[in-house]
């Protein structure tokens, strides 16, 4: 289990996203916006978390990853269209405090953790931030492949 904190505004992350569905890592992803660097990061953490409430957090996650260019809230409304999401629910919830307390919970987590910059990933008890997360998938991946499931 590699567990992930990323941004959907971040290019680091979604080059990672790629290289990570490439790999046979299960992942436990987590919020960590950069609102400093990318404005838009906090609207597209709630609206994956709105997705999640209907059960689409994954197809959501995938589409605000696939054009990070256009996360404005009519690119939100869309993509929920998109993917079959209730629009009155989900735009309820991603402005709702539920949704607002999950995004701070997985930061604040981030934050004590030691993360500071996006991508970061921990796996096998080591944290990996920035380049060195994309360059540790390939080392994870091959340990994965020679240890049975629960070693890395």
């Amino acid at each position: 289990m590699v567990v992930e904190y990323a941004d959907f505004e971040c290019p680091f992350c979604a080059s990672l996203e790629v290289r990570l569905k490439e790999g046979p890592l299960r992942v436990a992803f987590r919020h960590f916006p950069v609102k400093s660097s990318h404005p838009r990061a906090w609207a597209a953490a709630c609206a994956a978390e709105a997705a999640a409430l209907q059960g689409r957090f994954w197809e959501m996650h995938d589409a605000l990853f696939a054009d990070q260019g256009r996360l404005e809230d009519p690119h939100l409304w869309e993509r929920a269209e998109n993917i079959g999401l209730n629009l009155e629910r989900f735009e309820e919830d991603r402005r709702g405090d539920a949704v607002a307390a999950r995004v701070k919970r997985d930061f604040q987590s981030g934050v004590r953790a030691g993360v500071v910059t996006t991508p970061a990933l921990f796996a096998a008890g080591r944290h990996y931030a920035g380049r060195d997360a994309s360059e540790a998938l390939e080392v994870l991946s091959e340990r994965l492949l020679d240890n049975p499931p629960g070693q890395i």
